[in-house]
């Protein structure tokens, strides 16, 4: 038969409670240096697992700030860095619009120069450049805030160059094609002196009428030496009626000068000569009251005036 269970004392009951309690909380014994107990506390496991899950999540929380603080950090770095180069290439910008703004002006000169060196050749000569013509109806065009970029402006510099130099080389055509003729127009004074007497009109210092004095009168002493203005080929050496001894230069393109007076004439006939030559000595010889130089231009055999073709 079954005893019947014997009635349990306070002592077994609490030790019971207590290994039971054991069971279901978790103790934090909290002990001074020399191992007195200061404090115990008493968790449950609920509540245990509930602080670990909390501690795991709160350290990979915190890990994920310090990991975003460090990587902002390194982008704020890389940001002053962008800013500082950002900074520079923009003044590197204006420095270049600031230029190419100054050579735009350079070359809107040179535009009006060429202007001013084609003028006397007439506007058959002048280069067309590459302008066409254009039409057709004007739509307002929306415009924004931004001007041209600097490529932009850059392109328009290189066409305004190129342009520029299709007229250089289209004037450095012309002038190799009159380098002959301006080589041997009579640009330089054949003597230095003072102008006694004009080209044109004048009182005749023999008879006080009025006549037409074909060349100019150069004073200078007896004996100062005559040099050719330009390259020729003397025509004609020799005593003259009026003049005394005299040399007439052939310059080419139906020009002629004329040298009086002369004392001494250093040049034959048919000798070519260059410009700076030397082809006689003043004297007084001829018609003349005194020591000069009587020069003359000849153009297609009419007198005009020497001071048009004097520019040395």
């Amino acid at each position: 038969m079954l005893e019947p269970a014997k009635p349990l004392s306070t002592a077994d009951v609490w030790r019971r409670s207590h290994r039971l309690s054991r069971r279901r909380h978790f103790s934090l014994l909290i002990v001074r240096e020399d191992g007195g107990r200061v404090v115990r506390l008493n968790v449950t496991h609920r509540v245990a697992r509930g602080a670990c899950v909390f501690l795991v999540v709160a350290v990979s929380a915190l890990g994920a700030l310090v990991g975003d603080w460090v990587q902002l950090r390194e982008l704020t770095r890389e940001a002053v860095t962008f800013r500082q180069t950002i900074t520079e290439q923009q003044q590197l910008i204006d420095s270049f619009n600031r230029r190419v703004g100054e050579l735009r002006q350079e070359v809107a000169g040179w535009r009006e120069l060429h202007a001013r060196i084609w003028e006397p050749f007439g506007p058959e000569m002048a280069p067309s450049g590459s302008a066409k013509g254009i039409g057709g109806g004007a739509i307002p065009e929306a415009r924004g805030p931004a001007g041209p970029s600097p490529l932009d402006e850059l392109a328009q510099l290189a066409d305004s160059v190129m342009e520029q130099g299709e007229s250089l080389r289209a004037l450095d055509r012309l002038i190799s094609k009159a380098g002959k003729v301006l080589a041997s127009l009579p640009s330089r004074w054949p003597v230095r002196g003072a102008v006694n007497s004009e080209f044109g009109r004048r009182v005749s210092p023999w008879t006080r009428a009025i006549e037409f004095h074909g060349g100019m009168d150069i004073g200078a002493e007896r004996g100062t030496l005559v040099r050719a203005p330009a390259t020729a080929v003397v025509s004609f050496a020799g005593p003259h009626a009026e003049y005394g001894l005299t040399v007439i230069l052939d310059h080419g393109q139906d020009i002629r000068t004329v040298y009086g007076h002369l004392s001494k004439i250093g040049v034959a006939p048919g000798q070519r000569i260059e410009r700076g030559t030397v082809i006689g000595s003043t004297g007084n010889t001829g018609r003349s009251s005194g020591p000069h130089l009587h020069y003359e231009i000849l153009v297609k055999g009419q007198p005009v005036n020497p001071r048009a073709y004097l520019w040395d």
